[in-house]
């Protein structure tokens, strides 16, 4: 059974950072591609950022410059590291994760980001 858990979201004045965490078991984490979704009220869930085992990382327009994905295979952990916050970066963030063998799709239940003075 897979399962991804999200963490490390918050309240969080403009210009700050937060550092999410989304911890996976259940599948084989260092073949897996991970990725990090956002959804804010009344919008559809957007792509924030890959990362590939195979491949360089890559961004949303959007965050690019600010936020850095990365994972660390021995915990299993998969993490967002966000700078330079904007009020528009309010949302809930999900963790996504593809299982190299089967290709399903597994989703976290997210974690809510507030960027607000």
């Amino acid at each position: 059974q897979v399962q991804l858990v999200e963490g490390g979201g918050g309240l969080v004045q403009p210009g700050g950072s937060l550092r999410l965490f989304c911890t996976a078991s259940g599948i084989a984490f260092r073949d897996a591609d991970m990725r990090w979704y956002r959804q804010s009220p009344g919008h559809a869930r957007e792509w924030v950022a890959t990362e590939s085992p195979k491949r360089a990382s890559t961004y949303a327009d959007a965050v690019k410059g600010r936020f850095t994905i990365s994972r660390d295979n021995a915990r299993g952990t998969l993490y967002l590291q966000m700078f330079s916050l904007k009020p528009e970066d309010t949302a809930v963030y999900y963790c996504n994760a593809v299982d190299p063998f089967s290709r399903q799709e597994y989703w976290g239940q997210g974690t809510q980001v507030t960027v607000s003075s």
